[in-house]
């Protein structure tokens, strides 16, 4: 019998690999359950060992920390407003950019809900927002310009036919959605209305002192 040749160990995860592929699992656990969220039920649901968490996380609150961090990064929204067609319509372009950016602040209030019932505090030193290779993040004002800067490419194409520049709507477009992200429960969903509103008026037609005729 031919000796078989020895197989290689498959190269293990670096460090911040295995950070993020902790903090992808843990995101939906803190989700539900909080800052109650055990250790435990995050190894069982990444298929390692609980020692293993604590290999690259000093302790929960680092990984909580860490989660929050995720939940606040920008990148998840940019990547989608990105790759929404130019091909289609306007108001059909603003809608789904609304149902993105809506998605992701209720991601935000959900993950920040849940650590504030289960006695988490708030005033905790907000952890700093990392991307993908681990490096800090741009701050929150840097990550306004960039959400606006996206915005205002839906609006580029028209931009011969608008009264203000696209650069001027992404702000007041990105104001708008910002003021309605607290969709009351049972209310319709508001993305089509508001950007109906948005793009067309309030108004059916002109008031009467208004009207040109």
């Amino acid at each position: 019998m031919e000796p078989q040749p020895a197989r290689r160990r498959a190269p293990g995860m670096s460090p911040e690999r295995r950070r993020q592929m902790i903090v992808a699992v843990a995101l939906p656990l803190v989700a539900e359950y909080g800052a109650t969220v055990t250790t435990g039920q995050i190894a069982r649901a990444a298929g390692i060992g609980e020692a293993t968490i604590f290999r690259v996380f000093v302790d929960k609150d680092e990984l909580l920390d860490a989660c929050m961090a995720e939940a606040l990064r920008p990148d998840h929204v940019l990547e989608q407003l990105a790759a929404i067609s130019l091909d289609q319509p306007l108001t059909d372009r603003l809608v789904e950019a609304t149902e993105t950016m809506r998605a992701h602040m209720a991601r935000i209030g959900t993950v920040i809900s849940a650590l504030h019932a289960s006695g988490r505090p708030l005033a905790r030193p907000r952890p700093a927002v990392r991307d993908a290779e681990g490096a800090p993040r741009l701050d929150r004002e840097a990550s306004f310009r960039e959400t606006r800067a996206a915005l205002a490419e839906l609006f580029e194409p028209e931009r011969a036919s608008l009264r203000l520049s696209p650069e001027r709507l992404a702000a007041l477009f990105l104001a708008m959605v910002f003021s309605t992200s607290r969709q009351p429960e049972g209310e319709p969903e508001l993305s089509t209305d508001l950007v109906d509103v948005f793009v067309h008026g309030a108004l059916a037609r002109p008031l009467p002192e208004e009207d040109p005729s």
